[in-house]
């Protein structure tokens, strides 16, 4: 009986292991630490960049992020990079999950990768204090907007408008 019931544990647990049982468990997150936010800007110079910085626990970035996935669908000169900075370690499998149910896969998705978030942030942005969700609106020239808080759509519609109009 116990054999049996192993075996059936056993069977069970390779069926949900089976590749393509998660759709999320080939989706790579960038590990976001020293130096990356360089990488960004030189890997996103000259184009229009929508940075969105949220996190898993936070309620504001679970509505918003939805929104973004139907913004980055519908302005396809628009790069989109997204960047988890909760504060709660180890939640890459919800954060994957969360920009998967969103629609958020195609971006450049990066992780909080460094126990140091204040030096991560300063980095960034000398003067955030590390509240989320944030988005940073890159135009070619590299001017940086930032919007604190929820981005209300019609001004991320307005600027995406600006960038497409502006010279290239």
């Amino acid at each position: 009986m116990k054999r049996r019931l192993l075996a059936a544990i056993f069977l069970l647990g390779s069926l949900v292991a089976a590749p393509g049982a998660d759709t999320t468990s080939d989706f790579k997150l960038k590990p976001f630490g020293r130096g990356s936010w360089q990488e960004v800007l030189r890997a996103h110079a000259g184009r229009p960049t929508l940075v969105h910085f949220w996190g898993a626990t936070c309620g504001p970035c679970k509505v918003e992020l939805p929104l973004l996935g139907k913004f980055m669908k519908e302005h396809a000169g628009i790069e989109v990079v997204t960047i988890s900075a909760d504060l709660v370690p180890d939640l890459p499998g919800a954060t994957r999950a969360m920009l998967e149910k969103a629609g958020l896969r195609p971006a450049e998705n990066w992780i909080f990768s460094d126990g140091f978030v204040e030096r991560l942030r300063f980095e960034i942005d000398p003067t955030w204090q590390g509240d989320i969700p944030r988005t940073l609106l890159i135009e070619r020239d590299g001017t940086i907007t930032t919007i604190e808080g929820s981005a209300e759509i019609p001004v991320l519609e307005q600027w995406s408008t600006r960038q497409r109009a502006a010279p290239k």
